[in-house]
């Protein structure tokens, strides 16, 4: 079945419920410009809450490398870069931790190269660093997953839509975060419980 990560966790409660439903990753945002960003003291206090309960992403913007290291230090599983990193960047670090996200734009080309990292996440072709509710071009990602690249679809995802963008797309795993909340950063339970019901359901044949 397809890998589930649910993203930009700003409270326990909303963490305590995304591991009751046996999640798969869980991101925390790193980018003070977010509004689901939080503090290094409050990453560590929810690194402790998951445990190994779920696999941990920090989501980082052009970090530094030192704030790489330092997010592995804690106990950060995963780095998400979501800025404009590029793959020399990725190689001062066990590039096996390292997600990289794309926007699903015509003008974005992906070099074999970047099959050496963890995963690559494709988001919406838009001005923000994810997290804007758009739809990312599934024929785009797509075309990835044929190439045998290990795609986490992102961008737009939502209960009525994912299940045909697995149907479609085939990805490794499906991101979500505006898709499942009340308000950025408070997530809505029930809408996380439904979104692992519609992936569950959704067949990839």
């Amino acid at each position: 079945m397809v890998k589930i990560k649910f993203c930009g966790f700003t409270r326990g409660e909303d963490i305590e419920k995304a591991l009751e439903l046996k999640i798969d990753y869980i991101g925390f945002i790193l980018y003070q410009k977010s509004p689901r960003y939080v503090t290094w003291e409050k990453l560590k206090e929810f690194v402790k809450l998951v445990e190994n309960l779920a696999k941990k992403v920090a989501v980082m913007v052009n970090p530094l490398p030192q704030e790489v290291f330092r997010a592995f230090d804690i106990g950060i599983d995963l780095v998400q870069l979501h800025g404009e990193e590029d793959f020399k960047f990725t190689q001062l670090f066990d590039q096996n931790r390292i997600i990289k996200a794309f926007k699903s734009c015509p003008s974005v080309e992906i070099s074999e190269n970047w099959k050496s990292c963890y995963a690559l996440l494709l988001d919406a072709c838009s001005d923000s660093y994810g997290g804007s509710g758009q739809l990312s071009d599934w024929d785009y990602a797509k075309n990835l997953v044929d190439r045998n690249f290990r795609i986490f679809l992102a961008g737009g995802l939502r209960v009525e839509n994912v299940s045909q963008a697995i149907k479609k797309v085939k990805p490794y795993a499906v991101d979500v975060s505006s898709g499942i909340e009340k308000s950025p950063g408070i997530k809505d339970h029930k809408k996380m419980e439904e979104f692992i019901y519609a992936v569950k359901n959704s067949s990839q044949d």
